[in-house]
């Protein structure tokens, strides 16, 4: 691929203009451009007679990877290079057996995530969430807006999606994407019923209205994948037998056997972690 940066066109150009563009800037004819793949769109305001989207784009060239490592050299422009796309790949599988159900503590985005990609390698996760689905949630919070009565399991900090379900869906980040990891959560957003845009956009966000409907999506693949996801669901306590986790209690009565524990419980789960303090279990 070769990596266009700065390609610049009118914020009113037409449909196709990029491709246009990024062959006149190669200075190969249109159809010599097999894929053209946008990974960065921004706006540029500064000057209010001359608004544009500044575009970063990938290009591939027909003729494959010699011919787009010849034509980025022979243009000699910093902002034209040949790169090799980088996707992410999850880590294969062990041969260990975790000897027991892999169980996630919650359903934020980190918990969420990983319970979807421990499902797509086919461990059959179970997800534990102890406030509300989104759906329901959705009515606790709204309720609160109205009547100021809060329901302590099922609120803007507790429930399916996390705290960023009432956050408009906000996607900025500042960690460097070397491995695609970004690149996959977006995918991901995408392919569950986020706009496409935010694969490209520089400030991406989904929309909290668009956001509960994405995280219903998730939520339907972990199942349809083998996957369970429970709410009302908390984690009270954790049996620690030879050094190991052997057992979680959920809501102080039901006890069950597991393989290995994920904790993404967030920050506001102040009670889990006084729990897991009382069992001298450290966290870095």
């Amino acid at each position: 691929m070769i990596r266009i940066n700065q390609l610049k066109l009118s914020a009113w150009h037409e449909k196709g203009a990029v491709e246009k563009q990024a062959a006149r800037l190669l200075r190969v004819p249109p159809d010599r451009i097999e894929g053209c793949f946008i990974v960065r769109r921004s706006l540029d305001a500064r000057k209010k007679d001359a608004i544009r989207y500044i575009y970063t784009v990938d290009v591939r060239l027909s003729g494959g990877e010699k011919a787009e490592r010849k034509a980025a050299a022979r243009l000699k422009d910093p902002n034209l290079t040949y790169m090799t796309p980088v996707s992410y790949r999850a880590p294969e599988s062990g041969t260990e057996d975790p000897g027991g159900r892999i169980v996630v503590v919650g359903s934020g985005p980190a918990g969420l995530f990983c319970t979807y990609m421990l499902a797509k390698q086919g461990y059959r996760p179970l997800l534990l969430e102890r406030g509300a689905p989104v759906e329901e949630r959705v009515e606790d919070v709204e309720a609160f807006w109205r009547t100021g009565v809060l329901k302590p399991e099922s609120n803007v900090q507790f429930g399916e999606g996390g705290a960023g379900t009432f956050s408009d869906g906000k996607l900025n980040t500042a960690v460097k994407d070397e491995n695609g990891r970004i690149r996959k959560v977006l995918e991901t957003f995408a392919e569950h019923g986020a706009p496409e845009d935010i694969l490209y956009l520089s400030k991406p966000h989904i929309g909290t209205d668009r956001l509960r409907g994405v995280v219903r999506a998730m939520r339907d693949s972990i199942t349809a994948l083998g996957g369970e996801v429970r709410f009302h669901a908390c984690l009270t306590d954790i049996r620690i037998e030879d050094g190991r986790i052997r057992g979680i209690v959920i809501n102080g009565t039901e006890e069950r056997t597991i393989g290995l524990l994920v904790l993404a419980i967030g920050h506001s789960a102040r009670d889990t972690f006084a729990m897991l303090w009382e069992r001298g279990l450290g966290m870095r």
